[in-house]
């Protein structure tokens, strides 16, 4: 088994996390992919915008498959200057995982869900590698990551 899949699984059991680890053959990169692969609509898949702070900080902002991030909302909503988008190293050394796996929660972040992600009764985020995906409620999702639900679409 893949490494970062298997620190996410040890997470989600530590922590008693209600969601699914789904590992597939194919690539979920992409929300088309992911949607593909679990047989979903792409507004069931959620991205995570990984950017950095002035400090060097992370900030995770959870969206729909179909939306955008709006880095200015961001920046408003934390009384910052423009946070920019991490490089997939930044990704992996910040978060853990990597670019593409990125997981909803499971390390220090400051986390962003769009209100739009609650409206879903389950969705898929990153399952800690290209091949995989975890199936959770939003309201879990926000549990597991302790994160702040506002506006951050564009």
């Amino acid at each position: 088994m893949d490494p970062y899949e298997e620190k996410l699984r040890i997470f989600i059991r530590e922590h008693a996390v209600r969601a699914e680890h789904l590992s597939f053959d194919q690539s979920c990169h992409s929300v088309a992919e992911a949607a593909q692969v679990v047989n979903a609509s792409p507004e069931d898949i959620v991205k995570n915008i990984c950017l950095v702070d002035a400090g060097g900080n992370a900030i995770v902002v959870i969206l729909k498959g179909e939306d955008r991030v709006s880095i200015s909302h961001v920046a408003q909503v934390l009384t910052i200057d423009q946070p920019r988008l991490a490089t997939p190293q930044e990704i992996l050394e910040k978060t853990g995982y990597p670019c593409g796996g990125t997981p909803s929660f499971g390390y220090r972040a400051t986390f962003l869900i769009d209100p739009r992600v609650m409206e879903k009764e389950m969705v898929f985020t990153g399952g800690g590698s290209e091949n995989s995906l975890v199936k959770v409620a939003p309201p879990e999702l926000v549990r597991a990551n302790a994160g702040r639900i506002v506006r951050v679409r564009k």
